[in-house]
């Protein structure tokens, strides 16, 4: 089982692919970036759970990249453990000013280096700030985010989002599968709001089959039809062929054979400072909550359907 993911910025191909290769044996999950620019792109389509950030890049340097991720919302909690060849503590206090998590000098003693990012990803989730499937922020910073918000004057909109049927399919498919399905929803989330949304738009994962999304579109009614429609429809390839095809799985049942379960969809509710006045977090996850259960289908209330075994 993966320990993390992590996204190493180094435009030296033997230091990077050193790093792949090792982190890999530690049963990490790594991706390359040889340019900030592209370490940006890759992480807004992915959220890892840890850059490691050469300072000295081809295109840009790695204060810059930081800095991009520190003052952008979906990124600004990623840990981040600036790897160089400089040694001067002038160095060192601008990355760590800029919100770097740690620093090392080349050359490095991978044991070392493999302690540090250990110990930040261990230590970043004991605080609760990332779910460890999808790497979105959970809990407190979801709280602390919609705080900041309820103090400022910008309109935004939260959407609560559920996955319908999750506990058939993981009873099924395993949780494994389950797995791949909450980092899927997050891709996908994280790619809709890139189409329609703003970049100070907020993604979380407060809990297994539950997400958020909070957006300063102007249009989050539109935002958030399209992620249903792009979930409902791409959802489908986590299933067999045969699950696909009749449109439903069958789940063992031990007290009456086997039941029918649909296959998961997303089911979503919002609600706006356009619209509404909140007095507290509570109110407002509670307001979207309910448009959630309101716009589920009667098809979604009715319930799976019990089959007999023979």
């Amino acid at each position: 089982m993966s320990k993390g993911r992590i996204l190493v910025v180094e435009d030296d191909f033997d230091i990077s692919n050193m790093l792949r290769i090792y982190f890999t044996g530690q049963q990490y999950e790594v991706q390359i970036a040889p340019r900030g620019g592209e370490a940006l792109q890759m992480t807004r389509k992915q959220l890892p759970n840890l850059i490691i950030l050469d300072i000295m890049l081809p295109d840009m340097n790695g204060y810059d990249v930081c800095r991009e991720l520190r003052t952008t919302t979906r990124t600004s909690h990623i840990p981040i453990i600036f790897l160089t060849q400089k040694d001067e503590r002038s160095d060192k206090i601008a990355g760590l000013e800029l919100g770097a998590d740690d620093y090392i000098t080349k050359p490095f003693d991978i044991e070392e280096l493999k302690l540090r990012v250990q110990n930040t990803i261990n230590s970043t989730q004991r605080q609760n700030y990332m779910h460890p499937k999808s790497g979105l922020p959970t809990g407190r910073l979801i709280e602390e985010h919609l705080r900041s918000l309820m103090h400022g004057d910008k309109d935004w909109a939260y959407i609560d989002l559920k996955i319908n049927h999750f506990d058939a399919f993981t009873e099924v498919y395993g949780f494994l599968a389950g797995d791949e399905v909450m980092r899927f929803t997050a891709l996908v989330m994280g790619e809709v709001v890139d189409e329609l949304g703003t970049p100070d738009d907020y993604l979380g994962h407060p809990e297994r089959e539950n997400f958020v999304i909070i957006t300063h579109a102007d249009d989050a009614e539109r935002l958030k039809q399209r992620l249903v429609e792009r979930f409902n429809d791409e959802v489908k390839q986590h299933y067999s062929f045969i699950d696909r095809e009749r449109g439903y799985i069958l789940v063992p049942d031990s007290a009456q054979g086997e039941r029918q379960e649909a296959l998961m969809t997303l089911a979503a509710g919002s609600v706006s400072t356009r619209t509404h006045q909140f007095s507290d977090i509570r109110e407002i996850t509670e307001l979207a909550a309910e448009d959630r259960r309101r716009g589920i289908s009667g098809e979604e209330n009715a319930g799976p359907r019990i089959l007999t075994s023979w």
